[in-house]
């Protein structure tokens, strides 16, 4: 879901923190696993991992072998800093939330230069069970300057070039009941061109296919694990990233 309103002075200065991103291998002594994805959480440190904005960085900690986020804190993100500039990619990792909460993963993450949020970015919503099919198992667009369509848990979304959205229901997909309160679910995310999925403990949760013009969609950036709240914590581990280009 939408953040928080940022000013513009901090977008120029986050623009100039994140215009020389990194390109190329995830990092020169990552080994892949028989399927190609690298892990990219030691499980014990932070290190290939940034708060965003910086003032972040005590709301983030490696705790028993997670990623944990805390709100009270202080909110943002937590930036993959190992790689900045990715545009296809498969990704999977677990997450918790002990109480309440509202988090995600965006990908294609970009300054937002119109000063209306921190970041552009396709994000893929996570929520503590009870919060509702427009946060947990969605996608949000955070991107300013084009259409922001519905695609929550069970939605099919399709996005013509002429920006008109189609909604179609996911068969067989994600339930409620599917989803482990209070324990961890595990997360498989797809983005291949211009199709996205969001997999929930192996269930398809929400896809959309977008046929807008290029000029309109993101094509590539970075990798962001969301803090939302004050009074939330979230956890991840098992953070695994193929990137397919």
């Amino acid at each position: 879901m939408n953040l928080f309103r940022t000013s513009s002075t901090w977008i120029a200065v986050a623009a100039l923190g994140f215009c020389n991103f990194t390109t190329g291998a995830i990092a020169a002594d990552a080994k892949a696993d028989k399927d190609g994805f690298v892990t990219i959480f030691d499980g014990k440190t932070l290190d290939g991992w940034e708060a965003t904005p910086a003032k972040s960085a005590p709301a983030w900690e490696a705790k028993n072998g997670a990623i944990v986020g805390t709100g009270d804190k202080g909110r943002g993100y937590l930036t993959y800093s190992k790689n900045k500039n990715v545009a296809d990619l498969e990704m999977k990792f677990s997450y918790r939330f002990p109480g309440k909460g509202n988090s995600g993963v965006s990908i294609r993450a970009i300054p937002d230069k119109t000063g209306r949020r921190g970041f552009q970015s396709y994000h893929a919503d996570l929520g503590h069970v009870g919060i509702g099919g427009q946060v947990l198992g969605a996608w949000d667009f955070h991107t300013p300057g084009r259409r922001e369509h519905r695609c929550f848990r069970g939605d099919v979304l399709v996005i013509g070039k002429d920006d008109k959205p189609t909604i179609t229901p996911v068969k067989n997909g994600l339930k409620v009941s599917d989803i482990k309160k209070g324990q961890w679910n595990h997360v498989h995310i797809i983005a291949k061109g211009n199709n996205f999925k969001l997999y929930i403990n192996g269930k398809l949760s929400s896809e959309f296919t977008e046929h807008l013009p290029q000029a309109k969609r993101l094509k590539s950036g970075m990798i962001q694990l969301q803090l939302h709240d004050p009074g939330m914590v979230v956890e991840f581990n098992e953070i695994k990233l193929k990137v397919l280009r």
